[in-house]
């Protein structure tokens, strides 16, 4: 990649992945949506077009595509199904601590599965009283012999329910705050585990939220990630490097609900012309247009600064910080002025206007809410 025009090997990428988000994945956005279900058919034409382990590395059967790879991927399903762009990325997300961090026996035992698309994985690190202050989490992590009891909730675990495998994160030492959390893989069916309840949404409706819940949870001692008390280290170095692919989520969303209300301008006619001709929707469609450029620039940069080799840096966090923001923030704006534009329509389930707005929400509140994006980049700016 030269600046940021994309090598042939990406546009070729992004043709197969929109082809395939047009043909599988668009069809069942709405009845997704509708119905709160779990798109399986769309998780399957995923999974079967080989790209679950597009983001995996290949030691362990994945296809050790950079971050931009992956960013180009979630935005094209965002731009049909913001519910199905997320199982492209969470269960990356869900085992990037044992990629990065685990042992090898444990690495063998869990990502092969999940990159092979036989398993899912998710992130269990957000509680009822820790949610931007995660160091204030309650879920303990006891010792006992060859195993760990841990006991606590977990909320807002996007695939609760579908995933097999959990990245929890625990007190082992309450008293040492942040300095004390450590991170464990729980497989669904351990002793003690279970999901209490799934959310109803506003938006994302389709890809399931819910509580996960700890009770004399039995993990054996060999399903620590790393070492114990680096778990908080662990969890925010994950999310630096996720945040931009939610940056590309938001950018899909922003860029379908662009798409829909271009094409509308020209099929609705007012006065006797297009609205398209009125200047006032055309000055609409530039901003519109502008900060998804904007938004797409900001993403594209925050991968390419990971695919360089610098993520773990207060460069690359203040990076994927900005390309969440703004991304999120436009996503939000754009798909507005969407049902703005499509009038009485847009306010309707007639067209997908309407999902684009409540899908869009949701990318400024979670991997960190918009206003500790900002508090990430102030401190970067100002060396704190």
């Amino acid at each position: 990649m030269s600046g940021f025009t994309l090598s042939d090997d990406l546009k070729e990428l992004r043709t197969s992945v929109r082809r395939l988000a047009d043909d599988k994945v668009a069809p069942n956005a709405a009845r997704a949506d509708e119905r709160e279900e779990y798109p399986w058919d769309s998780w399957n034409a995923w999974r079967d077009a080989g790209f679950a382990g597009l983001a995996f590395p290949e030691e362990f059967g994945g296809q050790g595509a950079g971050f931009l790879a992956h960013a180009i991927c979630v935005e094209e399903v965002a731009r049909v199904c913001a519910s199905s762009s997320l199982f492209t990325f969470i269960s990356k997300l869900g085992m990037t601590p044992v990629i990065d961090h685990g042992g090898e026996a444990l690495k063998r035992k869990y990502v092969p599965r999940v990159a092979s698309g036989e398993c899912q994985a998710s992130y269990c690190l957000s509680e009822a009283d820790a949610g931007s202050d995660a160091a204030g989490m309650r879920t303990r992590a006891v010792r006992d012999g060859d195993h760990y009891v841990l006991n606590g909730r977990k909320l807002w675990i996007t695939n609760a329910g579908v995933s097999d495998f959990y990245t929890v994160f625990a007190k082992t030492d309450p008293d040492a705050g942040h300095r004390g959390i450590s991170c464990f893989v729980v497989d669904k069916g351990f002793p003690g585990f279970s999901v209490s309840k799934l959310e109803h949404k506003m938006g994302v409706r389709g890809s399931p939220t819910g509580e996960v819940v700890l009770d004399d949870c039995i993990v054996p001692a060999e399903n620590l990630i790393g070492e114990p008390g680096q778990g908080f280290a662990y969890a925010m170095g994950a999310l630096d490097r996720s945040r931009p692919l939610v940056g590309a989520q938001a950018l899909g969303i922003a860029q379908g609900a662009l798409d829909l209300a271009t094409s509308y301008v020209h099929e609705r006619k007012q006065f006797g012309r297009e609205i398209a001709q009125f200047q006032g929707l055309q000055f609409m469609l530039a901003d519109m247009a502008t900060a998804v450029d904007a938004s797409r620039l900001l993403v594209y940069r925050a991968c390419a600064l990971l695919d360089d080799g610098l993520g773990g840096t207060p460069v690359t966090a203040s990076a994927s910080s900005m390309a969440k923001l703004f991304a999120s923030d436009t996503a939000m704006r754009v798909a507005t002025d969407c049902v703005q534009l499509l009038g009485g329509v847009g306010y309707t389930k007639d067209f997908p206007a309407e999902r684009f707005m409540r899908d869009a929400k949701i990318t400024q509140i979670y991997e960190g809410t918009n206003q500790i994006q900002r508090v990430v980049i102030a401190k970067h700016l100002l060396g704190g």
